[in-house]
């Protein structure tokens, strides 16, 4: 059978016949790339947690140095001492309380990475 040059090949599309179903079935970072109210409240419960930890760590810090001008006012004059003060008795609980803060505030983020994925499945 010769083939005619003048004989072309017609391509039909159309809708798609098939689509998957969604009924009971969502994937928490679709909803959170696309903004919806779900991803905004997924999104939200991360930030109210790392919120809390940082208010935390807040508060332990000016219950830790607020009071540190009042107890150097009432001291009698030693920049020694001062000094002693916050180099060996305030620094190394800074030091502790940062670390605690970075470890907590990545511990809420894999939780949350955990929690996205474990759903997506």
């Amino acid at each position: 059978m010769p083939h005619d040059p003048t004989e072309r090949r017609v391509v039909v599309t159309g809708v798609p016949r098939r689509t998957r179903r969604t009924s009971g079935y969502y994937r928490p970072r679709t909803e959170i790339d696309e903004q919806t109210t779900l991803g905004h409240t997924y999104v939200r419960s991360l930030m109210r947690s790392q919120l809390r930890v940082a208010l935390l760590v807040f508060a332990v810090l000016v219950l830790l140095v607020g009071p540190l001008p009042l107890v150097f006012a009432a001291m009698p004059d030693g920049a020694a001492l001062e000094w002693a003060v916050l180099g060996f008795c305030v620094y190394p609980p800074l030091v502790l309380l940062a670390r605690w803060y970075v470890r907590r505030a990545e511990r809420n983020e894999n939780d949350f990475v955990r929690l996205v994925e474990d759903q997506d499945r």
